[in-house]
């Protein structure tokens, strides 16, 4: 179907996709409030200065369908905002447009990490762990490795369905060093260790898929702790659940905005991430959702009463790790099966429990 010069964004979600018109460009990207928030501070104030209209997607994830449009010259979407490893994954296999940092406005006052060849850096995010303030009464937990210890803390944990964030915790629990996490992981040895440490709540892990999950596992008390992206958590902070956040372990990533190879609204849009990742559109996205900017003169200017907030704040960085994502992308396929086998166990014990 011919489409018409307006501009297709996609944004990253587990939900389903929002219906497009022949007439929209496309914008594919995760869903929940980081949606909103970009709606309000990117898209809407674009669609009024330039008079151009963008329809906004949401997507699962990943790079199969990608691949499937950009293979069969097709290409309906624009701009996807990237989880890292996808954009690795979907760079290295030539299904997005090389993008020139010169293109962009001063591009030294990204952070570091914010530029890739594929992608331009927008916001930085974080898992972190949230605990229900009246769960606990005078002692509440402090550190990554209180997420583990059911003797002091004891009830559920929720975590995040996936290897990634889950191991790299799992071995700082056990006592390794935020910098040698990835050297510790890359070995068999390592690896075992963090399942090991992973195994000692195994009976207490209730699994997560989507972001808004940990705020309502938290609220109804059904787990005692959660693994949380940070931005899901802060509007039911705003509406008055005890949700109190721990960001000792942080694992904190850059989102990345990408164009698939063959877009036919190219120019478009490297207008609409040159606009999206400007100085001031990062500091109203800020404003909406307690992401950090990518941008250094953006992060001076977040309110101050978000800034305590934010993956990015001195005091919430002081046992932080960036996740590498070149090494998800490199070792996914080889961890899964094991994560996955050790899922189903854990499931399966759960449902035995149940018959009793």
């Amino acid at each position: 179907m011919c489409r018409g010069r307006n501009l297709i964004v996609a944004w990253h979600s587990t939900s389903c996709p929002f219906t497009h018109r022949s007439d929209r460009d496309q914008f594919r990207r995760h869903g929940g409030t980081a949606a909103r928030a970009q709606m309000l501070a990117l898209i809407m104030p674009w669609e009024a200065e330039t008079g151009k209209t963008v329809e906004m997607e949401e997507y699962g994830g990943g790079i199969d369908e990608i691949r499937r449009q950009v293979m069969s010259a097709n290409v309906k979407w624009d701009v996807i905002d990237f989880d890292p490893p996808d954009l690795i994954r979907a760079c290295e296999e030539g299904l997005l447009e090389k993008i020139n940092p010169n293109l962009i406005e001063n591009v030294e006052d990204f952070i570091p990490g914010a530029i890739h060849e594929c992608g331009i850096g927008n916001v930085v995010w974080a898992t972190v762990y949230a605990y229900n303030a009246e769960t606990f009464d005078e002692k509440t937990p402090t550190s990554i490795g209180d997420f583990f210890d059911l003797d002091a803390f004891p009830g559920k944990r929720g975590l995040w369905k996936t290897p990634r964030v889950a191991l790299e915790w799992a071995l700082m629990a056990d006592g390794v060093a935020a910098e040698d996490i990835y050297t510790v992981l890359a070995t068999p040895e390592g690896q075992d260790r963090a399942f090991a440490k992973l195994e000692t709540i195994k009976s207490q892990i209730v699994w997560w898929s989507n972001g808004s999950q940990p705020a309502a596992l938290l609220e109804s008390g059904e787990v005692a702790m959660s693994a949380a992206w940070n931005g899901r958590l802060y509007q039911p902070m705003q509406d008055g659940v005890p949700i109190e956040i721990v960001w000792d372990g942080q694992l904190w990533e850059i989102d990345f905005f990408g164009i698939p190879k063959g877009s036919r609204r190219l120019e478009a849009a490297l207008e609409f991430i040159k606009y999206a990742t400007s100085e001031e559109r990062m500091t109203e996205w800020s404003k909406l959702i307690p992401y950090g900017p990518s941008r250094a003169s953006a992060a001076a200017q977040v309110d101050k009463n978000i800034a305590p907030l934010l993956p990015t704040s001195e005091a919430n960085t002081q046992n932080a790790l960036r996740i590498n994502s070149q090494w998800w992308a490199e070792n996914i396929n080889a961890i899964q099966p094991r994560f996955n086998a050790f899922i189903e166990e854990n499931e399966a014990a759960e449902e035995r429990g149940s018959r009793f």
